[in-house]
């Protein structure tokens, strides 16, 4: 099975990116399965069922999420009525939603797909670590192929649920920072690991906002308006090649694709 996982969309021109290059990609790299974090796809602030929509008819089969989850008041339609979309699985017990789900395709393995919140430099939540190893093991009997997007801040956290989880999971890939890195590897058992994946929308910006009001935020430390910005839009995130019988990765390999005209 091949996953293409899409880093965070952030506003507008992340879902533009996302309508006009996820059909062709799954296409010319014989996709079997897009998941996307939508945390920033609203307005670069949580998502809307309008919203989610779009994206999942561009051919994203799963929505994952993190930290800006409420952003929006009516993602709770999301939580309650839409079985393609997971929010982190550390939320407290009786939150609205699931942390986990497994979608099944004629043709293909199962897939779980785990969404996973860091604590490290991130408000509080229920333990990222007991919780995906509670998870892990509730899909283990349902999908031989896990997908976990750890939504989380700190590089040291991503390793440690990474190593956590090697072997366990077929790929454990990173998103929140924005900031695509490159240590894309297999880890000893097996697990296919990234510490982030980017993010898709406009990369003339700090991190998919306009560069001034940030910049001024920093030099005065004053409340600035921090809107989405436009310009040199690319689609990042990663494929992983994942052996059906065994849900071991085979291959791990960034995406970084421009946006023509974006």
């Amino acid at each position: 099975m091949r996953i293409l996982f899409i880093g965070d969309i952030v506003g507008a021109p992340g879902r533009k990116a996302v309508r006009e290059l996820v059909p062709s990609l799954r296409a010319q790299r014989e996709v079997d399965v897009v998941i996307a974090n939508g945390e920033n796809a609203a307005g670069g602030n949580g998502i809307t069922p309008d919203k989610a929509a779009e994206i999942y008819a561009a051919g994203v089969d799963v929505i994952t999420m993190g930290d800006h989850l409420w952003d929006q008041k009516e993602v709770v339609d999301l939580l309650h009525e839409e079985p393609r979309f997971v929010r982190p699985v550390n939320f407290p017990p009786g939150t609205p939603g699931q942390g986990h789900m497994v979608l099944e395709r004629e043709g293909l393995p199962s897939l779980g797909v785990l969404n996973v919140q860091g604590r490290t430099f991130m408000r509080e939540m229920d333990n990222p670590f007991l919780a995906a190893r509670d998870a892990v093991k509730a899909l283990q009997a349902k999908a031989p192929i896990i997908f976990v997007d750890f939504h989380a801040e700190a590089t040291s956290e991503k390793i440690a649920m990474a190593r956590l989880l090697d072997g366990r999971v077929s790929a454990v890939v990173g998103t929140h920072t924005h900031v695509q890195t490159a240590d894309e590897q297999i880890l000893p058992g097996g697990t296919a690991f990234l510490c982030d994946a980017g993010f898709t929308g406009p990369h003339d910006s700090v991190l998919g906002r306009e560069v001034e009001p940030v910049v001024e935020r920093f030099l005065t430390c004053q409340p600035q308006r921090f809107n989405v910005a436009s310009g040199r839009v690319l689609l990042q995130g990663v494929i992983v090649e994942v052996d059906g019988a065994s849900g071991g990765a085979r291959d791990i390999s960034r995406v970084s694709v421009p946006l023509e005209g974006g």
